[in-house]
């Protein structure tokens, strides 16, 4: 079982395939398992490396506080022990916030980003988005992992069709380490790099589903910040896309990353 070690911790990342380098980075509270659509569709054209990072899965699960920055710079660590300049990078969720932070301190390392139901920023802007993370904070301190898995993966797939995926979001969670589960949360409570947004000068495809809970606006509104972004809405969709709608949502990232290679 591959690990490095990175900054004084062992991160656990997997490797299939070859070709130009695609990183895979999950998001908050599950590990590399969420890419189990994923690996092997684009491990037919691009050396796929996907990463649990600190405080999650396989890798160490130091005590806090974490960084969004400090999760970057863990994963270029990484990168530079596996000798990869240049890469694609995909990130969901956690994920795209942590695709972002790399984007604007290396951008000249990146051949394009695809941020899935993501932004630049987590910073509440309305009432609504307050009460959202009061409500995070609440279910921190007062759930166990299983009914946080319980109570996250039900907004994420709540159709009877989706229980296979329901619950294996739930068993991800289940296994995490609290203390590092809150940690890892609010590293990216108040976290933003949307005024260094300009620094981006690769290629970015910005997903995100139809029904996410971050509405489809939001992603508009910083798309427009990135002259080099298009935006592309998947129907029938939540938060968890590569999970719900690996179908469309493989076609799409494919035709996008083959039209920037």
């Amino acid at each position: 079982m591959p690990h490095a070690t990175v900054n004084a911790i062992s991160l656990y990342y997997e490797e299939q395939g070859a070709g130009e380098p695609l990183l895979l980075l999950h998001g908050l509270g599950t590990d590399g398992r969420s890419w189990e659509y994923q690996r092997a569709y684009f491990a037919q054209e691009f050396r796929v490396i996907v990463v649990d990072v600190r405080g999650h899965g396989r890798s160490a699960r130091p005590p806090g506080p974490y960084s969004v920055a400090q999760f970057a710079a863990d994963v270029f660590a990484l990168l530079d022990q596996l000798h990869i300049d240049r890469f694609h990078l995909v990130g969901l969720s956690m994920g795209g916030m942590i695709g972002f932070q790399m984007a604007v301190d290396q951008p000249e390392r990146f051949l394009s980003l695809t941020v899935v139901n993501s932004g630049p920023e987590l910073v509440p802007q309305n009432l609504k988005e307050r009460w959202q993370i009061v409500q995070r904070r609440l279910v921190l301190n007062f759930m166990s992992m299983e009914k946080i898995g319980q109570f996250i993966g039900g907004r994420l797939f709540p159709e009877p069709a989706q229980a296979e995926y329901l619950a294996m979001f739930v068993q991800q969670m289940r296994e995490n380490d609290p203390k590092a589960y809150r940690a890892a949360t609010n590293a990216l409570i108040g976290w933003s790099v949307r005024t260094r947004l300009g620094r981006i000068q690769c290629p970015v495809l910005v997903i995100s589903g139809d029904m996410d809970y971050t509405p489809v606006a939001n992603k508009e509104a910083y798309v427009r910040q990135l002259p080099t972004a298009r935006l592309l809405v998947i129907e029938n969709s939540r938060h968890g896309t590569p999970i719900d709608q690996p179908e469309v949502f493989n076609t799409a990232v494919l035709h996008f990353l083959r039209t920037v290679g």
